[in-house]
């Protein structure tokens, strides 16, 4: 309709019906409510000079009243960025991953990037297909616990730029990047300190053996008792899937028969804790290291000792890294170990029951 100035002006009824129901608002559609040209409200829209006092406001009124926001992904395509990266974990409710997942986040946003995580649920086809799919949606960069040990479906994804950093676990038949706890170091750790305190006997419950983690930790067990000259039982070690049931039998088992194991070293955070819950139905007292730090577990009698990973200096050493990959300063790939730290809190100090 025309007003009396004889201007053509569009209803504002017909300008929401144009902006709603899956369809979003267009600088298009501020520039024809504010009666200003497509190229003013550009300059509003990116903080750009060349606007009157006036004008802006009417602009800033206009991207109110529609709600309206800026297009980010169309604006870093033209730089040939997506602003985005993924996080592929082994599982979202591990407590390890919260604080890694969070100092990930952080360095994204320093750096203006969107994180996209999901979770492989330790199945090697699913952290393939969740990969590919984050490749597919062009970010920028992987980060990746592998539950896999053959990563070379990768290799046309980083010939083509996408920047990748494995955590906690290396890549299979590929070279990049990869940021770990010391493992080996920290399990050797653990299980030195229980010797130190008169163990002789000591169990090891750990996860499936094919898991790179799980095979270091062993291999830490097996160094600090070879370095005591005390041989180990096969009937010491225990390694599957970290089910309740499963460590539970096992436990039991150990600390069962004439020779029972008086500590026992839990070799990751759901060990431990089914662990813990066996000890507490038993009659006599057993030493406990763990991998891994677990919640309330200076709160428990005894507190628990542990070995502990500084999971959120892996994700954020991980994500510098990645960014320093896309910001092309990093050209040969590494193999970077965080040490670990043996936190004593009681249940690892406690002498040999017999």
């Amino acid at each position: 309709m025309d007003d009396r100035t004889g201007h053509r002006t569009v209803p504002e009824t017909n300008l929401r019906s144009a902006t709603r129901y899956g369809t979003r608002p267009t600088m298009k559609d501020v520039a024809a409510r504010a009666g200003v040209g497509l190229k003013t409200v550009s300059r509003v829209v990116n903080g750009e000079p060349g606007v009157t006092p006036e004008t802006e406001r009417r602009v800033q009124e206009s991207i109110d009243a529609l709600g309206f926001r800026r297009n980010d992904s169309a604006r870093v395509l033209r730089k040939g960025r997506t602003a985005s990266i993924g996080l592929v974990l082994e599982d979202l409710a591990d407590p390890f991953y919260g604080p890694l997942s969070r100092s990930v986040e952080e360095v994204a946003r320093a750096h203006g990037a969107l994180l996209i995580n999901g979770s492989s649920a330790e199945d090697p086809d699913r952290e393939q297909e969740l990969v590919l799919a984050l490749c597919a949606r062009r970010v920028d960069g992987l980060v990746v616990i592998p539950a896999g040990d053959d990563h070379r479906y990768l290799e046309p994804e980083l010939r083509a730029g996408v920047a990748t950093v494995f955590v906690d676990r290396p890549a299979g038949h590929i070279d990049a990047d990869v940021v770990l706890s010391d493992n080996f170091g920290g399990a050797r750790g653990g299980v030195a300190h229980l010797i130190a305190h008169g163990h002789r006997r000591i169990g090891f419950i750990g996860d499936m053996p094919r898991i790179h983690t799980a095979a270091e930790r062993l291999r830490g067990y097996r160094a600090a008792m070879e370095d005591a000259d005390i041989p180990v039982a096969d009937s010491w070690m225990s390694l599957g899937v970290t089910d309740p049931e499963r460590v539970r039998r096992a436990a039991e088992e150990m600390l069962s028969g004439p020779d029972p194991v008086t500590a026992i070293f839990a070799a990751n955070n759901r060990v431990t804790v089914t662990v813990i819950r066996v000890l507490a139905e038993q009659t006599r007292r057993v030493a406990l290291v763990g991998f891994d730090d677990i919640e309330l577990a200076d709160l428990l009698q005894p507190g628990v000792t542990v070995v502990a990973q500084d999971a959120a200096a892996i994700g954020r050493t991980a994500a510098e890294r990645l960014f320093r990959q896309l910001d092309g300063t990093l050209v040969t790939p590494e193999r970077i170990e965080l040490p670990t730290r043996l936190i004593t809190r009681g249940s690892g100090e406690l002498p040999p029951a017999d």
